[in-house]
Parts: structure tokens; sequence; C-alpha cells
């Protein structure tokens, strides 16, 4: 396996969760038609999922996921610090497109630099 294969195949999947975070922050946070209807009806699941949504942003849980994770990537040497640094740019890319970026914008940076930090021999 090339040694560039895993960075490649996560800058992917990155972009591929990017564009559904898009896809959630347009088509269920601010979609104008989702307003009325759970204004009328509150007990749909799609309702309860863009509340309970609303809530997470509102609290900026994303954004402290995020920079939790990278830090904490930043302390755990080897393969396993790499991988906490992956899940920290999984948690920064919601929290930059749902609202909390200023919490994210920090955690994509330290994710970032412990990505391409090299390695001890």
């Amino acid at each position: 396996m090339p040694r560039r294969l895993p960075v490649i195949l996560l800058l992917l999947v990155l972009l591929l969760w990017l564009a559904a975070s898009y896809g959630v922050r347009f088509g269920l946070m601010e979609d104008s038609r989702w307003v009325g209807l759970c204004a009328e009806s509150a007990g749909r699941w799609e309702c309860v999922a863009r509340s309970q949504l609303g809530l997470l942003i509102h609290f900026g849980v994303f954004g402290t996921l995020a920079l939790g994770l990278s830090a904490l990537a930043f302390l755990v040497p080897g393969r396993s610090g790499w991988w906490l640094a992956a899940l920290g740019l999984f948690a920064a890319l919601p929290a930059l497109v749902l609202y909390n970026a200023s919490l994210a914008v920090f955690a994509v940076v330290l994710a970032g630099l412990r990505l391409v930090r090299a390695r001890r021999p």
C-alpha cells in the first residue's frame, strides 16, 4: 500500500462529510418550509431531529468535541494519535458548517498539524 493512500482516502472521505454537512445545513436547518411544518406538528421525526441539532449547535457540542479530540491527538503518540486527529477533523467539519466556527478553527489547525507531524524513529 502506498504511503500516501491513507491521506488521500482521508481527504476524499472528509470531502464527502463536508458535502453531507452542507446538505444538513441547507436542507434541514435553513430551509423555510421546515419552519411551517414544525410549527404545525412538532412531533415529526424531522422536526425533533432539527430541534436536537439546534440544541447541539447552541451549546457548541461539535466545536468542543472537535477541539478536545484534536488536543488529545497531540498528546497521544503513534498511529492512534493520527486516528484521533482524523476524528477531530470529522467533528470539526460539521462544527465549521453548523455555526460553531470559533472552536472548530482551532481544532482544524491542531488536527492538521498532528496529521502532518513527522513520525519519530
